[in-house]
């Protein structure tokens, strides 16, 4: 039983990811879906963990992990995105970027479970990471739905419509798409948050990127998520940059 808890973990991941899909698809909720995506992130975080804990890591752990990924952070999120050019009249031909994504998904964790490179940083952009691009719009549009206000901008609510209306506009929805489709299974190498000492000089890249993004949360609430996203893609090509001029 002991070495079926990690899988049991990853299958709560495979839970939240089809329960997202039928939130919906079937309940017209793309908040809830949102947010079941979150959980399942919450759950692939721990599954991993657990294994290593009990020291009970599988092969069939490993497949079982990238097939709910293809679910949570694959086609998911990629409905999320369609959905909205859908209900926004942008249908036919507009959501095609948004099921190559879904396709650059599934390749990417393909290729992630042959890729030994990939132990201490990721080679392309991470499905987590796209996933919560998309999932961060219906987040937004809940805050401005909600008129939350922002404790620095009197007008808050309207704050969060205009950047709403920006994140759902198919020129955002259908060209980022395309340009995530390409980072997901690019050689672009993307830093990740592993820590190994807690040196600052031999974190300073994630410790920034932490700090900042702490202080967007606290600033944008859910709005910051893409901004977050964002930022990493761009700091870890400043570094790829960096390293290789220091060459």
């Amino acid at each position: 039983m002991r070495k079926q808890i990690p899988n049991i973990i990853t299958l709560l991941n495979l839970f939240c990811g089809i329960e997202s899909i039928f939130q919906l698809l079937y309940f017209d909720n793309p908040f809830l879906a949102s947010v079941f995506i979150i959980l399942g992130a919450v759950f692939d975080f721990f599954d991993g963990m657990t294994a290593r804990l009990l020291k009970v890591s599988s092969p069939i752990g490993k497949e079982l992990d990238s097939l709910s990924d293809v679910v949570t952070f694959g086609v998911a999120p990629s409905l999320i995105a369609g959905y909205i050019l859908v209900v926004t009249g942008h249908d036919g031909i507009a959501v095609i970027p948004t099921i190559i994504m879904a396709l650059m998904s599934s390749y990417r964790l393909a290729k992630f479970n042959l890729d030994v490179r990939q132990t201490d940083s990721f080679i392309g952009l991470a499905t987590p990471a796209n996933a919560f691009i998309w999932l961060s719009i219906p987040l937004v549009g809940y805050l401005a739905q909600n008129n939350v206000s922002l404790w620095f901008l009197q007008d808050g609510g309207v704050f969060f419509s205009k950047y709403y209306r920006f994140l759902s506009s198919p020129y955002f929805i259908v060209v980022g798409a395309c340009i995530c489709s390409v980072l997901l299974v690019s050689e672009i190498p993307m830093f990740s948050l592993k820590f190994h000492n807690l040196k600052f000089g031999d974190n300073k890249l994630r410790y920034v990127f932490l700090a900042i993004s702490a202080v967007l949360l606290v600033l944008l609430y859910f709005g910051a998520i893409p901004i977050i996203i964002i930022m990493y893609i761009i700091l870890s090509i400043f570094n790829n940059i960096s390293k290789h001029s220091q060459r």
